[in-house]
């Protein structure tokens, strides 16, 4: 039976199963396309990541025997759209049976599932062989329950896959020790400079130039330093093992103008294009925190699995269980427009100039550069999430729909009312201020409320409590803010509402 085994883009797990044997009569089928990159407007370092690590695969698929069938953006017979590929390849070769992978995005779902029921032949899905759980695992685990809170599930998968336990006890006695990493970063030790591959991409970005697609970002040709193979992709695990981990824990909240990366690891495009798994990720960290436990701490590892057998599972979780309604969720009704400088960098306060300057620059932002500065940003001046989303999908080279929708619309904006987060991640400047050294230089003072100096995000901060104030009026964790906000000189209230509506009305003068 001749079969045709559909790669998408995302789908670079060389550990498959499927790649266990070698069948003449199995075609593999891979494409660059106008539909993936057009959805949504990308960085450039995104696209070109994608289009090299498609590539390097397909490679090593022939290089194992493999028939591989693929089409790059630059190829003339590339029809641009996964329908139309699919079918000619049908015709090409005569095929008789359609394999694929299950997809991670919802619109990649239905558009196979659509496909599939137009077809007159055989149609199979497997799982991608990726993830901890499957799609439905956390909507099962918390079935009944009122509260989906995530340290509910990092302990049952930390039981269930007896990871970082002794027995059925936690190693050291602790589950979660978040409260040890929150150290601000002030030099006290040096951060190695990241794994940098030093590609040259001309090639690449010629094709991507010509075929027309509209990008965003910026990029060095002659020093693309991104994993774009399992190969490299390992080299930045065994990079983080060696020189990063060991500060990992302490400083993950930490943000720093003189240090992009800090001692993050920046696997999260290798895991999310799965090039590497979660489980080979997780095991090499503890076994060498096992191998170096005089100089490695438990904190600093428990900090970097929570992330990924806690967060990232979860994160999944959450959009399966909630889809296709939670793209369009807008539990605050917030409207306005993301302000030009998010496509430029040019703000005069610090932390956002940072902050977007570097992910237009690399393509990347640690979570606490996303979580407390951008998105804290974004929801005070009550941006519409379909911009915020839309901004964070197409700038991040590790953004996934999966991933980046409950992150952003849920996390960072509580677009969701609440199935994320317990409640809104928004701040004034002082929490950035003590994560941080981007006060210290910047043009606004952070201890002021008022003035043409005064920090935006202070008056925006209370702005938004008191603008927001009827959706929290039954959230405990916001209480102790809204009393403080009750007590207030109604004098006090009137000047930081002035103050923060002369900013949301002239977001481009900041």
């Amino acid at each position: 039976m001749k079969k045709l085994r559909l790669i998408l883009g995302d789908q670079l797990n060389s550990q498959h199963s499927w790649f266990e044997n070698v069948d003449e009569n199995t075609i593999y089928l891979m494409a660059e396309m106008r539909q993936e990159t057009d959805y949504v407007k990308h960085h450039i370092q995104k696209v070109v990541a994608f289009f090299l690590s498609m590539r390097n695969f397909a490679n090593e698929l022939k290089a194992n025997y493999h028939q591989v069938e693929y089409f790059k953006i630059s190829d003339a017979n590339n029809l641009q759209d996964l329908e139309k590929i699919i079918y000619a390849t049908f015709q090409k070769y005569q095929i008789e049976k359609l394999e694929y992978q299950l997809p991670d995005e919802y619109r990649l779902d239905e558009q196979l599932k659509s496909i599939c029921e137009k077809l007159n032949i055989e149609t199979e899905v497997f799982d991608s062989e990726h993830f901890y759980t499957n799609r439905f695992e956390l909507k099962d685990f918390f079935e009944g329950k009122k509260l989906l809170l995530m340290e509910n599930f990092y302990r049952m998968m930390r039981k269930k896959h007896h990871l970082l336990m002794d027995g059925s006890t936690p190693l050291g006695n602790q589950w979660n020790f978040d409260h040890d990493n929150r150290k601000k970063y002030s030099g006290q030790v040096p951060v190695p400079k990241e794994k940098n591959f030093h590609k040259n991409v001309g090639e690449i970005l010629l094709e991507i130039k010509n075929a027309g697609i509209q990008t965003f970002g910026n990029i060095k040709e002659n020093d693309f330093s991104w994993p774009t193979s399992r190969q490299e992709s390992s080299e930045v695990l065994d990079y983080f093992c060696q020189n990063l981990l060991k500060h990992f824990g302490d400083y993950e909240d930490a943000m720093h103008t003189d240090e992009k990366f800090l001692f993050h690891s920046r696997l999260s495009f290798a895991m999310n294009s799965k090039m590497l798994s979660p489980k080979e990720v997780i095991e090499k960290v503890i076994a060498f925190y096992h191998q170096n436990e005089t100089e490695i701490s438990l904190s600093q590892v428990e900090g970097f699995v929570r992330q990924i057998l806690g967060w990232r599972e979860y994160i999944r979780g959450i959009y399966w269980k909630e889809m296709p309604n939670y793209a369009a969720m807008n539990f605050l009704e917030n409207h306005n427009k993301l302000p030009n400088f998010f496509w430029t960098g040019d703000t005069k306060m610090n932390c956002l100039k940072h902050a977007i300057n570097q992910s237009l620059d690399e393509a990347y932002a640690h979570h606490i550069q996303r979580l407390m500065v951008i998105g804290n940003f974004t929801l005070l001046t009550q941006i519409h999430p379909d911009e915020v989303d839309a901004w964070y999908l197409g700038v991040y080279i590790d953004a996934i729909e999966w991933v980046e929708l409950p992150n952003t619309r849920g996390m960072s904006q509580y677009a969701d009312g609440g199935i994320i987060a317990t409640k809104p991640y928004v701040s004034s400047g002082s929490y950035i201020n003590k994560m941080s050294n981007n006060c210290a230089k910047c043009h606004y003072n952070v201890k002021e409320k008022f003035g043409e100096k005064a920090c935006p995000f202070n008056s925006l901060y209370w702005n938004f409590l008191d603008e927001k104030r009827a959706y929290f009026k039954n959230n405990q964790r916001m209480a102790m803010m809204l009393n403080l906000l009750n007590k207030m000189p109604s004098e006090e209230i009137y000047k930081i509402k002035v103050k923060a509506n002369e900013i949301i009305n002239n977001l481009d003068d900041y």
